[in-house]
């Protein structure tokens, strides 16, 4: 089966490569050649990658899936959330979004946080849509040279390292991108033996 994952994120095409089977003929969108940028204009997580998941489909014909991801901190009222990847600007800067993050949330007590990934699959024009969540809480200060984005300030409950502290394959476990995947895995797999017994 071939599937163009709708990213241009290096790091996020090598965390999700590692999760998919072999099976699976994973193709970003650089190696499609898809150089258009998709504005993110939906305001929820789930719109977002519907939005980008439908806009690869339709230019491309290949079946395809995006994810779309937020940090939603309860003390700020759920953001970043949506606005996760440019909460300090449209730089897109991980620095910068953090340091904006903990200067938020200073002197506060109440640093509760979790993380949610939406990913939506189009197969032969039909959508389904997985999600995944990760509790935790946001940690005073950086800690960690693994992973991207929020990595180094999220701590998951139950854990005393932050993801970016953590190997890939620890962080790919338990992660909420990880949890999604592995139950859009799960789909593509009955998918496939559904449409191959199909064909017997």
């Amino acid at each position: 089966m071939q599937l163009i994952f709708a990213t241009h994120n290096q790091n996020k095409l090598k965390e999700v490569r590692s999760l998919i089977p072999d099976s699976i003929n994973l193709l970003s969108l650089d190696e499609v050649h898809f150089k258009k940028d998709i504005e993110e204009t939906e305001t929820t997580i789930e719109g977002n990658a519907i939005l980008k998941a439908k806009t690869i489909y339709e230019e491309t014909g290949i079946n395809c899936f995006a994810d779309d991801s937020g940090l939603l901190v309860d003390a700020l009222n759920g953001a970043p959330g949506v606005y996760s990847a440019r909460y300090a600007g449209e730089q897109k800067s991980d620095r910068d979004n953090m340091e904006k993050l903990l200067q938020e949330l200073q002197g506060k007590q109440e640093r509760s946080a979790y993380f949610k990934t939406v990913m939506a699959l189009i197969i032969n024009d039909k959508k389904y849509l997985f999600e995944g969540i990760i509790k935790g809480k946001i940690m005073p200060e950086k800690a960690g040279t693994n992973g991207f984005g929020y990595d180094p300030v999220f701590m998951p409950d139950g854990y005393n390292q932050t993801f970016a502290q953590m190997d890939q394959e620890t962080k790919n476990s338990i992660s909420h991108r990880g949890i999604a995947l592995k139950k859009m895995v799960e789909f593509l797999t009955s998918f496939g033996l559904r449409a191959h017994s199909s064909k017997e």
